[in-house]
């Protein structure tokens, strides 16, 4: 057989393959990119507001993109539908569509892009625009750059972090001078704040039972508090959290706002909420935490509670398992930080003189713990 015509071979299919996972991989960033343009754009609303699915034409009808840039839209589609963030159809031409007949392409929204969407859909998925903003924030983004160096630098002598080696301070100190990132961060927290409430309050409602008194501890806007104390009128809520976050929150009756740094001081409650909190920090850290909560729930005749919302590592999906490993990595990049397996929240636990705990699976990667003194 001539070599011009000669069938690769099994391992150079495989090569290829390969190659192309290894260049997928590394322009994995324009994924990144492609998500936040579109976000920035608007492109799931407006599919939302198409009846969820639109063509290039539609979607041009709508964008506010500069004229000179109209032609390019279809390539960054063309990307988002390749990488599973909208889905794409083929559709007939009409009879006077144009182009001789050619097939119409269909852009629709799939389970993943509906996440992106500013209305609530019926099952009250939250909105995850602004977790994708902030993610993908410069600040964040120049980071990432640094990792390779904080891994080659001496432990503590550069930074904590990557994010503290690249801006000069952490994550909450940046955090507290550019109203910026702290408006992202705070937008970011809210919808998932609001969706993981609703489910623990549904899900969970004999971890309530008892409690009159609970203190969400880096609560933020009081989001989950409101809710908690919604579902249960009997049970008085505050939130403690940085000044520059709680600052300027109306007076709410059914919540009471503190400022305050939780490493120095704790307010006594029957129980303490820690919701997405521990994860931003090391283990020696959690355990002053930890330690501080259980002093501030030992102030009654009757020993309190410590309740976390958080990750435990370790599922059978292939998927989950690589947003685990993913949002672990991030974590150590912006706070030194880590998510954490049973075994390690075990730990803390004992570490920090608990005695006894109870994990409840909420949904998919989000866990309610019960800790006991």
């Amino acid at each position: 057989m001539d070599e011009t015509t000669a069938m690769p071979s099994k391992a150079e299919l495989l090569q290829a393959e390969a190659e192309a996972e290894l260049y997928s991989h590394t322009f994995g960033y324009l994924k990144s990119m492609a998500l936040q343009s579109a976000v920035k754009l608007g492109i799931p609303n407006v599919l939302h507001r198409c009846g969820g699915a639109a063509t290039l034409p539609e979607l041009l009808s709508t964008l506010p993109l500069h004229p000179s840039k109209r032609p390019y839209l279809s390539r960054l589609m063309k990307m988002l539908a390749a990488a599973g963030i909208f889905t794409a159809e083929e559709a007939p031409a009409a009879p006077s569509g144009g182009d001789d007949g050619a097939p119409t392409t269909v852009y629709h929204l799939n389970a993943l892009s509906r996440l992106l969407v500013d209305h609530a859909d019926v099952n009250r998925s939250p909105c995850m625009s602004p977790s994708v903003l902030l993610a993908t924030t410069n600040l964040f983004v120049s980071a990432s750059l640094q990792l390779h160096q904080w891994l080659l630098s001496e432990e503590g002598a550069t930074a904590e972090s990557p994010f503290m080696m690249a801006h000069g301070g952490s994550l909450f100190d940046v955090g507290s001078h550019d109203a910026e990132l702290n408006a992202v961060f705070n937008s970011s927290m809210g919808p998932s704040s609001d969706f993981v409430a609703a489910l623990v309050v549904r899900e969970c409602r004999e971890v309530f039972v008892g409690i009159t008194s609970l203190v969400d501890i880096g609560g933020g806007k009081g989001t989950t508090a409101r809710t908690i104390a919604e579902a249960f009128p009997h049970i008085t809520c505050s939130v403690l959290d940085l000044p520059q976050v709680v600052q300027g929150i109306p007076p709410n009756g059914a919540v009471e706002f503190v400022a305050g740094d939780m490493r120095e001081f704790v307010p006594p409650a029957d129980a303490l909420l820690l919701k997405y909190v521990l994860h931003n920090w090391s283990d020696q850290e959690c355990v002053k935490i930890l330690t501080r909560c259980r002093e501030a729930i030992s102030h009654g005749a009757k020993a309190g509670k410590v309740i976390i919302i958080d990750t435990v590592v370790g599922s059978q999906s292939q998927k989950i398992i690589e947003c685990q490993a993913t949002m672990d990595l991030s974590m150590m990049m912006l706070f030194n930080g880590k998510e954490r397996d049973e075994h390690n929240w075990h730990s803390l636990f004992i570490e920090a003189g608990f005695s006894r705990y109870k994990l409840h699976n909420v949904v998919g990667m989000r866990y309610l713990i019960e800790v006991h003194p």
